[in-house]
């Protein structure tokens, strides 16, 4: 769990926020992910492999979890990911990751904003900025390509209008392109 102010009393995990330094209109999904111990590496920072299982917490704790793939914790601010259809699956493509200062560990979670930076038909991309919990030190960006896919059938499953109009309420320009 985390200790973020929702600003929907369902969800614990997430809060609306205001963009950082890329676009300071743009809308963006708050959470806070804990950091666990085993995530450390022998420099005394969290593991670039770790790194990306933060990245997917925030992604589910602020978008939700593909239906029927487990329980949920929490809804989350934007429901985009657990009302996919029986069969469907959302699967990472490509992960883009930029190192900007090191993620230490301590007993405070990570704060990391998510938001969309691109709309396709049957996928979208996200992006992150990943904070150090304490201090406030921008310590990643990063980006998700992901694309939704019906298992049963092995094709590619187009984004619904009301999956669209969601995640378009999250779109801004991507940190890789400044």
């Amino acid at each position: 769990m985390t200790d973020a102010t929702p600003t929907n009393s369902a969800s614990p995990n997430t809060t609306a926020s205001a963009a950082g330094p890329a676009d300071a209109s743009a809308p963006r999904l708050r959470t806070r992910v804990p950091l666990r111990w085993g995530d450390m590496d022998a420099y005394g920072h969290i593991n670039n492999v770790e790194i990306v299982r933060v990245l997917e917490e925030a992604r589910i704790r602020a978008f939700g979890a593909p239906a029927n793939t487990g329980y949920p914790v929490g809804e989350p601010l934007s429901a985009l990911f657990n009302e996919l259809p029986q069969g469907a699956q959302a699967l990472v493509v490509e992960h883009r990751v930029r190192y900007l200062a090191s993620l230490e560990y301590r007993d405070v979670p990570a704060e990391v904003d998510v938001w969309v930076t691109t709309l396709k038909g049957a996928g979208l991309t996200l992006a992150y900025e990943v904070r150090d919990g304490v201090d406030g030190t921008r310590c990643v960006l990063a980006e998700t390509q992901l694309a939704f896919l019906d298992a049963p059938t092995g094709r590619l499953l187009r984004l619904t209008s009301t999956q669209r109009e969601r995640a378009a309420a999250f779109l801004s320009d991507s940190p890789f392109r400044r």
